[in-house]
């Protein structure tokens, strides 16, 4: 990474920019030997151990959301990132699947916002799962199944929701923040050094398997003190992590299923990007790999349910060529209300057509999409 960093500079192009269209390639195919894997990653002289708050967090509360005890996580930062940490994937064995089930199942549901609502009917978008889970259950292959609505699914918002035109969040578009996401994200926050945060607003993007996630800064909060939590479900992805200015050569690392990251202090302002889905390693477990029979380790007070088998048939097949990824913010801060005057726009990628800031892109070819696109472009 050092040796290309030096190269884009002396480029004159962005070094964001470029090493993005770098681990976006194709054809060739990217070199990702330099990308951080903290799954199998020791401290050195980049990544440094993070420090949690064992106390902080009870086993009984960790265990009620799916979550090994605190002292068990393994937790990283990175030497020139101050306030980013990495969580690498937390999750009791067999409650991951319950979360895939909520971000494919729940979370869509209405009163909940979704990208398909721009093109559908309300009653259409009701049942989003129920329309599709036929499809995706089905045992033949799915190249020869028509698309379903949960393959067209690009967006999911929750809470406040936010406007992808005017980039802001009100309290006119407001829904109740899922309870249990709001517990999940209080554990981990708490445990992070963060007691007492407040989960205000999700995002949950769903990638395809050439999907990318452009350029960008999440500002749009009225209260940057808190932090913003990244959760990813089903298949890795290259993340980028960048600086303040276009110009700092981000560090690139893989986000498996159940990795949790944490964007706090400097690092809440920082530009940060997903050029590429990829398959996890060899040797890193797999989502299916999990299945109802793991549901043993969970906990009677778990609020975390085992799936039927319908319902795992479904999240299964759907994260063997999918991943989700969920974001979760504090909008407000104390004593804060909507009447202040709105943080400034987001910063995205001056390369994008117009449209939110962290709209997809599908396909080989960088074709665009807005989110609130529901067309699947295929390469």
């Amino acid at each position: 990474m050092a040796k290309m960093a030096a190269y884009v500079v002396e480029s004159g192009e962005d070094a964001f920019r470029k090493i993005f269209k770098f681990y976006k390639r194709r054809n060739p195919p990217p070199d990702l030997s330099d990308v951080i894997d903290f799954s199998r990653s020791a401290p050195g002289d980049q990544v440094i151990p993070a420090i949690l708050d064992p106390g902080g967090v009870s086993d009984v509360e960790a265990a009620r959301v799916g979550l090994q005890p605190v002292r068990d996580w393994r937790a990283f930062g990175l030497q020139s990132y101050p306030g980013f940490m990495f969580i690498s994937n937390p999750f009791l064995l067999g409650s991951k699947p319950f979360w895939v089930r909520q971000c494919l199942k729940t979370y869509p549901q209405k009163p909940n916002v979704c990208n398909l609502d721009m093109h559908m009917s309300p009653s259409d978008t009701q049942d989003i799962w129920d329309k599709s889970v036929h499809g995706l259950s089905c045992p033949h292959s799915r190249k020869t199944q028509p698309k379903t609505l949960l393959d067209s699914l690009r967006w999911v918002t929750l809470g406040y929701h936010y406007n992808w035109n005017t980039k802001t969040y009100s309290a006119n578009h407001y829904t109740p923040f899922p309870a249990d996401l709001h517990s999940l994200s209080f554990q981990i926050t708490s445990a992070c050094g963060f007691p007492g945060f407040n989960a205000e607003a999700g995002i949950l993007n769903y990638y395809r398997s050439d999907s990318s996630l452009g350029i960008h800064v999440d500002e749009s909060e009225l209260d940057h003190s808190r932090p913003l939590l990244s959760f990813s479900f089903g298949k890795s992805a290259i993340f980028l992590l960048g600086g303040t200015r276009r110009q700092d050569p981000p560090t690139a690392m893989y986000m498996h299923s159940g990795d949790v990251m944490v964007m706090s202090g400097q690092s809440r302002l920082l530009y940060h990007a997903v050029p590429r889905i990829v398959a996890a390693p060899q040797g890193h477990p797999a989502l299916e790999m999990e299945g109802c029979s793991s549901a043993s380790t969970l906990h009677d007070c778990s609020m975390v349910e085992p799936l039927s088998e319908t319902d795992w048939a479904v999240c299964s097949r759907y994260t063997q060529s999918a991943r989700v990824n969920v974001t979760v913010r504090q909008v407000l801060g104390p004593g804060q209300s909507f009447s202040e005057t709105p943080t400034s726009h987001q910063k995205t990628d001056a390369d994008q057509t117009e449209g939110p800031h962290d709209q997809l892109a599908d396909g080989e070819s960088g074709t665009r999409r807005s989110s609130c696109d529901s067309d699947i472009v295929e390469t």
